[in-house]
């Protein structure tokens, strides 16, 4: 399970670190593939999937209706993009810069970790996406009321 938030630098060639506790939730040694990176459909972010939970998710993604229009454009901007990432000595993954421009990855990135899969963010756009306004904040509090009938 991927747990918690951690800041760390990408260099200029698109490498960054992945969290020393993330590699632990990893059945990847070095050199394999450890994680896919995919462009977040509706967040300036990457979805960041283990392998294995990856497959599930294509899995499920095979059983929909092929012709569908939604389930096609669903498959082209969402698995089309998908790339395999594997660690290096240093416990490093390489972002490629098509995605490294979706997410708008520069210097300090920020791993946020979602349960099974982590989502990859630019720092500065993942406090951005943390600010609320008041009435925002309101009407998460109820959605996330009514969701867990709290």
């Amino acid at each position: 399970m991927f747990r918690g938030h951690f800041e760390h630098a990408i260099d200029a060639k698109g490498r960054t670190s992945l969290p020393a506790r993330f590699r632990d939730a990893l059945d990847a040694p070095e050199g394999q593939i450890a994680l896919i990176l995919t462009p977040a459909l509706f967040d300036p972010c990457l979805h960041c999937y283990p392998l294995r939970a990856w497959e599930e998710l294509e899995a499920k993604i095979a059983a929909l209706p092929q012709f569908e229009p939604n389930v096609v454009a669903f498959r082209r901007k969402y698995l089309s993009a998908a790339v395999e990432c594997e660690l290096d000595k240093q416990g490093r993954i390489l972002v490629p810069p098509s995605l490294r421009e979706h997410a708008d990855l520069h210097k300090e990135v920020l791993w946020a970790g979602m349960g099974a899969t982590a989502e990859l963010w630019s720092k500065e756009r993942w406090k951005a996406a943390q600010t609320m306004s008041e009435a925002e904040l309101a009407s998460f509090k109820a959605a996330i009321a009514e969701q867990f009938r709290l």
